[in-house]
């Protein structure tokens, strides 16, 4: 794929700088030469666990998410720190969210989440070989989790009925079905 539909910045300016992340409006020369403004999300990149237990049941986390106003079910993940590697963000997430390691952490593919205004990438892992860690879940003070093992039925079913809405989860549930283990 070529650069014949590259936008080409001309300025950038800079909104707001958050704790997970920032916003900017870029004033970008379009390839017919005209041109426009794009508002951005900048993210550091996030990770996301699908961990599938001995007895093949899916460690999600139901949490609540203000943006959505509501709880959803979804798999472990998190964002991605200065510095980490994906992979040891992916254990260093599914321990403090599930209370649960991993001796077999596998990537499987990295993606956009919403390419139209952010530069989010979630790295995918897929971990098996789960051992309840002796201690509980470790998580952030501002961050409430309850843990929830699913079999591939019910996960389909939870798409159904919403309560697992986001992408990743259903990308995730998705490759589930088709690599079922």
């Amino acid at each position: 794929m070529g650069n014949k539909f590259e936008e080409v910045t001309v300025t950038t300016t800079k909104i707001h700088e958050g704790r997970v992340i920032s916003l900017q409006v870029d004033d970008v020369r379009l390839p017919n030469g005209k041109q426009s403004k794009r508002e951005l999300v900048k993210h550091p990149g996030a990770v996301a666990i699908i961990a599938i237990t001995d007895d093949h049941r899916l460690l999600t986390v139901e949490q609540y998410r203000k943006a959505l106003e509501r709880s959803i079910l979804e798999i472990p993940a998190g964002k991605i720190e200065k510095g980490e590697e994906p992979k040891d963000t992916a254990l260093r997430e599914l321990e403090e969210e599930t209370g649960y390691t991993a001796s077999n952490l596998h990537f499987i593919q990295r993606f956009a989440t919403s390419p139209g205004f952010a530069d989010e990438i979630i790295y995918m892992y897929v971990a098996q070989g789960l051992k309840k860690l002796a201690t509980e879940q470790t998580l952030d003070e501002d961050e409430f989790v309850e843990v929830r093992e699913i079999t591939l039925r019910e996960a389909e079913e939870l798409i159904e009925s919403e309560e697992i809405f986001d992408a990743k989860t259903a990308f995730a549930i998705q490759w589930w079905r088709l690599h079922q283990f």
